[in-house]
């Protein structure tokens, strides 16, 4: 069959080949008098009634059900029947070429780039454009008609009576389609037609900011009605962002009832957390999932930072930056290169600078996302989890004590002003406790980190590196043979520069329970410890012997217990996951939550399978 009244992919036959336009149902969903018999029925009735006859004459064969992609209406969920009827249009092809234009001369660039092909190919296929609708709210459609001789009246303001006869008109009750106005937005908001001050300092801007599923329905829009009226584009830059879906990767829809409010959100976990987690593993254009664990690691990120904003407030109570730190007077120019000496120090400055680097790096790319990644890995891995802690050991030496100060108040004042455009409200209030100098009362209106203060140190950043190689080396093995944290253990050290990690050694104690310890220069006559643990790092050996540690026999015979255990509850997922049943009726996030664990034991069980390996290997030599 064929009915180019009903179907879309029908009209379009239909106007090729020249068909009729027939209507069997009107807008109130009963059968016209073209449905011959079937005149005045329901179309579900007459469907009904269809099958009736079919089966009363001998030609029905068989009924079976069928999925069919059939719209609905998104309020009251009933099927919807395309229709033929009178509607306003806009001829696009004088529109389209211009806008296509500008797009692959390079004045209007798509970020990522890939989404330029997606425009262009709209563009090039266009239609055009039905601007009316039937709704109840909406710009009206700019036309009159005469009561009298029907004549047609379109004007920009509403006619007294109809010019043809002097009769009375009545205007027409469609409205614009939603996007026809939003599509003069970027300069109408200004003042157009007027030549205002704020059309000639604002139009044209110079970056628009979206989602992908509405290049089509705004911003081709917004671009040829900007070259129409305005005789140029409305922007140079169109960022594309992706959507934020569900924990399943579904979109979020009423119906689905799987919408987030995010006063939720911020009520729960603040608004910083709920901004880092939008923006924090995403590239610019792809779709990001909204899971629970996300935005509880990025309040936990939140919460990392205020303790450690927190430490450096405790130590720096009553200091503030003397003069020996600063050149330039109100600038505020540090000299860091020249007045920095400890390793460590040396260190964390190399990688703030890096990161400020590579910040604005990303930033110039529009790409938010790998910005904030940067800024919260020097945060969380860099500052807090290893030079806070370099830093308790240095300030608990009087001769280090003001530099340290100095660093961890740098360091901490710099951070803050990188993340404030991603966590507006954390990196505010911390700020208002932190020494200021002249115009920074306020974080906004402070600086934004520029690179150029401090020269990488990449002897230092190996130095630093190869220390922190050691100390994970020492807290990996320890965890491996179920050490205690906190418990303290003898570790020997074969090493290549004996000063240089001797001047380490009191942050390895600290850090990794290492006591005693023990360093040696690598020498010919120097052998290895027997029955020890063994980890490498650069320009040293490091060993945990094992003798009066653990009982190797027993910590195997735990191992064996724990891999034992694993396998059963591998081969249970895996028996849930094999079941049809299951799979068929368990809710999508269960199943997935079950493929998870299958994986993380599978994981888990290698990794004590190596231990026993280990220990046995050990055990044996």
């Amino acid at each position: 069959k064929v009915t180019p009244a009903h179907d879309l992919d029908d009209f379009e036959i239909g106007i090729r080949h020249g068909l009729p336009l027939v209507s069997v149902i009107d807008t109130e969903g009963k059968m016209t008098q073209e449905a011959d018999k079937y005149e005045g029925m329901d179309r579900y009735q007459c469907r009904q009634q269809i099958l009736k006859d079919l089966e009363a004459y001998g030609y029905l064969v068989k009924t079976e059900p069928i999925k069919h992609a059939v719209g609905h209406c998104q309020r009251c969920g009933s099927p919807v029947e395309p229709l033929i009827s009178e509607q306003w249009f806009v001829k696009m092809k004088p529109l389209a070429e211009p806008a296509l234009k500008v797009v692959q001369e390079g004045d209007v660039k798509f970020v990522p780039e890939r989404f330029t092909k997606i425009y262009e190919h709209w563009m090039n296929n266009i239609k055009d454009w039905c601007i009316s609708r039937q709704l109840w709210w909406g710009h009206r459609i700019p036309a009159w008609y005469c009561e009298d001789c029907d004549e047609m009246i379109v004007a920009r303001s509403e006619p007294e009576s109809c010019p043809k006869c002097g009769g009375k008109v009545y205007q027409d009750e469609d409205v614009l389609d939603t996007w026809f106005s939003s599509a003069l937005w970027p300069f109408s908001t200004l003042g157009w037609p007027d030549h205002t001050p704020e059309l000639e300092y604002f139009f044209p801007t110079d970056i628009l900011i979206t989602g992908y599923d509405i290049i089509f329905f705004w911003v081709a829009r917004m671009i040829f009605m900007s070259i129409e009226f305005t005789d140029q584009p409305p922007f140079h830059h169109v960022l594309i962002h992706g959507l934020v879906r569900d924990a399943l990767g579904r979109k979020m829809s009423k119906s689905l009832g799987n919408g987030i409010d995010p006063l939720d959100v911020v009520e729960d976990y603040g608004a910083d957390a709920l901004r880092v987690s939008l923006v924090s593993g995403v590239s610019m254009g792809s779709d990001m999932r909204f899971y629970d664990e996300k935005i509880e690691g990025a309040r936990n990120f939140c919460n990392k930072l205020w303790n450690a904003a927190r430490y450096c407030f405790t130590n720096l109570e009553g200091w503030s930056p003397g003069e020996i730190w600063l050149e330039g007077g109100e600038e505020n120019v540090f000299q860091l290169d020249q007045n920095i000496s400890m390793p460590a120090s040396r260190w964390i400055l190399s990688q703030l600078e890096l990161t400020i680097s590579s910040v604005h790096d990303s930033l110039e790319r529009y790409e938010p996302g790998e910005a904030l990644d940067a800024i919260i890995h020097f945060i969380w891995d860099d500052f807090c989890d290893w030079y806070i802690e370099f830093s308790k050991e240095e300030l608990s030496n009087s001769e280090n004590q003001e530099e340290t100060k100095f660093v961890l108040y740098y360091v901490l004042k710099t951070s803050l002003a990188l993340l404030h455009p991603f966590a507006p409200f954390i990196t505010e209030e911390l700020w208002s406790y932190l020494p200021k100098g002249k115009g920074e009362d306020s974080i906004m209106i402070s600086q934004y980190p520029l690179p150029g203060n401090f020269h990488v140190d990449t002897a230092a950043q190996e130095d630093i590196g190869a220390l922190i190689e050691v100390i994970r080396g020492i807290r990996n093995m320890r965890a491996e043979v179920n050490i205690p944290t906190g418990k303290r253990e003898k570790v020997i050290m074969l090493v290549d520069e004996l000063k240089k990690w001797e001047e380490f050694a009191p942050y390895i104690k600290r850090l990794a329970w290492a006591d005693p310890l023990e360093i040696l220069l690598k020498e010919p006559d120097v052998n290895p410890p027997a029955k020890a643990l063994a980890s490498v790092a650069k320009g040293a050996e490091v060993f945990l012997p094992l003798a009066g540690v653990i009982n190797i026999d027993e910590e195997i015979k735990r191992l064996e217990k724990l891999a034992s255990e694993i396998e059963e509850d591998v081969l249970r997922t895996e028996e849930r996951l094999s079941n049809q049943e299951f799979l068929t009726k368990a809710p999508e996030d269960i199943v997935e939550k079950q493929k998870k664990r299958r994986q993380e034991n599978i994981e888990k069980l290698e990794t004590v399978k190596k231990r026993i390996s280990m220990l046995n290997q050990i055990r044996i030599s």
